[in-house]
């Protein structure tokens, strides 16, 4: 516990928008014995570590407390630990100095830039050469002409996000076999932003062990991060097999739960985003099983895309309430559940958009449109929450989506009565909530992860429309009862 304290005021007294800037988020004790924990002991008499964003020296502290407990083989270890906060170098510097009398270790604490290092040495020199990595790294966006994003490309790496940037550079520098384990965001599993790094992490290494904390706010809670985060225990150049996959609410590990699936359930075959689904369960799910749901959107002829009203842009023409000339404006807060709440006076958000030349080209005509709202809140039971959009709810022939929306429709045209009213059921459905947070960790639903789900036929989404039509305010229970009928 001595070194948790340690990172709880060490991180109490950083420079906060330094740390923002370098997206630090310093690791538990409890997560950083977890993650130590899940390298195989192997039979290796000399290891080469790399901790890069090494911190205070959790993860390395975590590794070389296992080793001199007597659970791995080694007779020396060369640490290689990355830091580029001088405040942390110093903690990290005392952290290490703790191994230096007992265990033979030669560590070396690098204070420059990992990325730019690391490629340095993989253009220009001998790159260092790892058999274990163990990693916590920043959290945070790269700019696409950023010189962090020009560095990558030329080692083959890109990639949105200095996480993602981290552990690409740790797999291009491991000896084959080299083992790495890391906590990093979720995010990465779908996406089409990450898929290059989907790409480049597959074919170079094997997924061994993920771990998933159910608990989106636990795992980091005292830095207040509320994004899902998977650990993940890779071998480089392995050949794929089964995968445990383990679970538990918080970084207490309580409720500690592994299974093993095959690699088949977690990268489909047949998806050429190479979505990664973390499968919760030894079950496999009726959405994974019944033929019933085996179409895509193209396949039922409808599609989706983000609301394409971004309000900043067109501010000058935004009204808080409907007037002669305007149009409405659907924001998520106007829906309640499958109900549209609109306008709302009390509200926010405006209510309404000017019709003119300027914003023509982004409305769309009244109709019957299927909405998913692109965010949920951490409070929120559900990922995919769908609503209702009605023509005789509004009195004008066009209307306004907002950006957070994602909006079904046929080619930017409303949908069928009864075929939106079935989309709009089906995505509201527990079992397909569940079936989507399978490959999705972050709050956000994206037009692109609706258009890799499964869907029923078109006759068959329109069978299911007219059998809500007749059925009035429809209960969770009602929804989960009919679409486990058809599965």
């Amino acid at each position: 516990m001595m070194l948790d304290q340690v990172r709880l005021d060490v991180s109490a007294k950083l420079d906060q928008s330094r740390r923002s800037e370098l997206g630090q988020f310093m690791t538990p004790s409890n997560v950083a014995r977890f993650m130590a924990n899940l390298f195989p002991v192997g039979t290796l008499e000399n290891a080469r570590l790399l901790d890069a964003g090494a911190g205070i020296g959790s993860l390395a502290g975590a590794f070389l407390d296992r080793w001199a407990a007597g659970d791995f083989p080694f007779r020396h270890v060369e640490l290689t630990a990355y830091e580029i906060d001088e405040t942390l170098r110093e903690r990290l510097s005392h952290t290490l100095a703790h191994y230096a009398g007992r265990l033979d270790l030669n560590s070396e604490i690098v204070g420059e830039d990992f990325i730019e290092d690391a490629v340095n040495r993989i253009q220009f020199q001998a790159p260092r050469r790892f058999t274990h990595a163990i990693l916590n790294p920043p959290y945070k966006k790269i700019a696409s002409h950023s010189r962090h994003r020009l560095l990558l490309r030329q080692v083959g790496i890109e990639t949105v996000n200095l996480y993602t940037a981290f552990v690409a550079l740790a797999v291009a520098q491991m000896e084959p076999g080299g083992q790495i384990v890391a906590i990093i965001p979720r995010s990465f599993c779908n996406g089409p932003y990450y898929r290059p790094f989907r790409e480049f992490l597959l074919e170079r290494a094997a997924i061994r062990h993920m771990h998933l904390f159910a608990a989106r706010d636990k795992a980091f809670k005292d830095d207040a991060v509320l994004q899902e985060n998977v650990i993940l225990l890779l071998e480089c150049r392995g050949v794929q097999g089964e995968i445990s996959i383990s679970t538990s609410t918080d970084d207490r590990f309580d409720d500690y739960v592994v299974h093993a699936h095959s690699f088949e359930r977690v990268v489909f075959p047949d998806d050429p985003e190479r979505f990664i689904h973390i499968p919760t369960s030894p079950e496999w799910g009726a959405v994974e099983l019944s033929s019933a749901f085996a179409y895509s959107l193209a396949d039922i002829g409808v599609d989706v895309s983000t609301g394409p009203v971004v309000d900043f842009r067109l501010k000058e023409h935004l009204r808080d309430m409907p007037e002669p000339g305007s149009v409405p404006l659907l924001y998520p807060c106007h829906f309640d559940g499958q109900a549209i709440a609109w306008p709302k006076p009390e509200g926010k958000k405006p209510n309404a958009l000017m019709r003119n030349a300027e914003t023509d080209k982004w409305l769309y005509p009244n109709g019957y449109y299927a909405v998913v709202r692109r965010f949920s809140s951490k409070e929120e039971k559900r990922r995919i929450v769908a609503s209702l959009v009605t023509p005789e709810a509004f009195a004008t022939s066009s209307l306004g989506f907002e950006n957070h929306l994602n909006v079904f429709h046929e080619a930017k045209q409303g949908l069928p009565a009864d075929l939106a009213r079935g989309l709009m059921v089906y995505l509201n459905a527990t079992m397909i909530d569940e079936c989507f947070r399978r490959f999705s960790g972050h709050t956000q639903v994206n037009a692109t992860d609706l258009k890799r789900m499964k869907y029923p036929c078109r006759d068959g989404l329109i069978d299911l429309g007219r059998w809500a039509s007749t059925q009035g305010a429809m209960s969770q229970e009602q929804i989960d009862k009919k679409i486990e009928s058809i599965a």
